[in-house]
């Protein structure tokens, strides 16, 4: 990655919520499922929301070749792209002190058209096990004709910056004795019981990695 610029540099008033450790940034990416693509055309700023997968340094995008939005990137355009997991509400005696507990990527780079062969397949495979590891064994693959009526886009990460809140309640003191009841509220995604689709095959055994499905 290149050296950090004021894009990604951390506000003075909140230095220690920022983690400029490398290990800190995949993980937030890795457990994330969508992320927000950021960029403008012709004095236009967009802003999509779309599934994504991580391969070292780059992130992978994939949609429909006749996305108006995908062929826009397929130029080579520079993008902000951002992902964020919410951990927790932070419910204070005031409402002024109310907050989130969150991790959160802000990442830049520039888009490309991802057009090797190989390539596109490694895109497909991984971004299938990013989002539920094991379906892209189990389940059919795509062929030949699909994957024509599929871009992948591709966005070398050149610099990022990852921000957390990860504490509890911080009140005025003139408050703490209020008959208010104040501290954190986790929040997790978790998986809720499969609902099998009847239209099928019948008797098919659920299979462990979707019974044991989990994020983070």
């Amino acid at each position: 990655m290149k050296e950090k610029t004021s894009r990604t540099q951390g506000s003075r008033y909140y230095p220690k919520r920022y983690d400029a450790n490398p290990e800190s940034r995949d993980a937030i990416l890795d457990e994330g499922l969508v992320c927000h693509v950021a960029f403008n055309l012709d004095g236009q700023p967009f802003i999509i929301p779309t599934g994504y997968c991580r391969v070292e340094n780059t992130l992978y995008l994939h949609g429909s070749v006749g996305s108006h939005f995908f062929m826009q990137m397929a130029k080579g355009i520079p993008v902000c792209v951002s992902v964020t997991l919410i951990d927790g509400l932070v419910l204070a005696r005031s409402v002024f002190h109310h907050s989130m507990n969150y991790r959160s990527v802000v990442a830049f780079g520039k888009t490309r058209e991802v057009t090797d062969s190989a390539e596109r397949w490694m895109a497909a495979g991984r971004f299938s096990e990013h989002i539920l590891p094991g379906r892209w064994d189990d389940a059919r693959q795509p062929d030949p004709g699909e994957m024509k009526k599929t871009m992948f886009i591709a966005v070398e990460i050149e610099e990022a910056s990852v921000k957390f809140r990860a504490h509890g309640v911080v009140d005025d003191e003139e408050d703490m004795n209020l008959d208010v009841w104040a501290g954190v509220l986790p929040l997790k995604l978790a998986p809720q019981a499969p609902e099998a689709d009847e239209t099928g095959k019948p008797g098919i055994r659920l299979p462990d990695y979707i019974h044991n499905y989990n994020r983070g």
